[in-house]
């Protein structure tokens, strides 16, 4: 019996369920892997940021009325979803809770949306994007949709965009060159687990007789620990060392964002960026590259 192919999925493991572990999990259409989880980044609530978000929720100054300050919310990561749910929470035990049933909230992709879905609101949000997969696609999305959710008013309301310390521009650049007005709050810090490098060496370690192994890389942050642990950065340059015709190690991207930090910053070409962020994405440029090997 052939041994499975490690696919190691540099993130935490969600729970109950991952999504990924289920899908790289089954053998299916002659691929049998085997899901390792290594998690690579820790993240903490920037104080001075949930302050201020706070007083703009607890000031009701979200909503669709033009007595609100803020007309529509934008996500791009998960974690700013769970500090925004916190601070929902916190409104709704002290009978505060902001109206957001009239306003758009903007999602970058299926993991944010499903988040966005999970905070604590008496009614739903009203949720667009997830089919846009990333912030050039979800600026301009929001750009049509938003003029048209306020086409009746003389002026659109700003946006909120809640992030985390490191990020890109792409979004903010895009709608204010468009005259949007946009305020960014950050509300969550991102830095790299100590204990990283060491997990992940021990796992390659453990496969290290395996014919084929995947990386799959979630985030820029992390991307050259990521490659120090696979003996392919060089510490002298800061660049990717060269790689045979045909490595054992392949890297797969959950997106464009993560592939370009990789090859910008450290000249290293990860063999698949998925279509869309997703496990079915991610699995999806796995095989269809894997079948190119055989």
């Amino acid at each position: 019996m052939s041994p499975k192919t490690p696919v190691f999925l540099l993130k935490t493991k969600s729970s109950p369920g991952d999504a990924y572990e289920e899908i790289f999990s089954a053998p299916t259409d002659g691929f049998d892997f085997e899901p390792v989880f290594v998690p690579v980044l820790e993240h903490h609530f920037d104080e001075e940021g949930m302050s201020t978000v706070r007083g703009v929720v607890l000031k009701n100054s979200i909503g669709g009325s033009e007595g609100n300050h803020y007309g529509g919310l934008i996500f791009t990561s998960q974690r700013a979803v769970e500090a925004f749910s916190v601070l929902i929470q916190e409104a709704k035990d002290r009978g505060q809770l902001p109206n957001l049933r009239d306003i758009p909230v903007y999602s970058v992709g299926p993991a944010t949306t499903r988040a966005l879905r999970a905070v604590p609101t008496e009614a739903p949000l009203n949720i667009f994007g997830e089919h846009t997969g990333n912030g050039h696609d979800l600026s301009r999305f929001i750009l049509d949709h938003y003029s048209e959710w306020y086409k009746d008013r003389s002026s659109k309301p700003p946006l909120l965009f809640l992030v985390g310390e490191q990020r890109r521009d792409i979004i903010p650049k895009v709608l204010r060159a468009a005259s949007f007005q946009l305020d960014e709050i950050v509300i969550y810090k991102t830095s790299v687990m100590q204990s990283f490098k060491k997990g992940f060496e021990q796992q390659l370690q453990r496969t290290a007789d395996c014919p084929r192994r995947w990386v799959v890389v979630f985030s820029p942050t992390g991307c050259g620990s990521m490659l120090s642990a696979l003996d392919l950065l060089n510490e002298t340059t800061g660049q990717s060392k060269p790689r045979g015709a045909s490595p054992s190690t392949l890297v797969a991207t959950i997106g464009s964002t993560t592939r370009d930090h990789l090859i910008n910053k450290f000249a290293f070409n990860p063999e698949v960026c998925a279509v869309q962020p997703s496990p079915e994405g991610i699995w999806m440029g796995i095989t269809q590259f894997s079948r190119t090997l055989v």
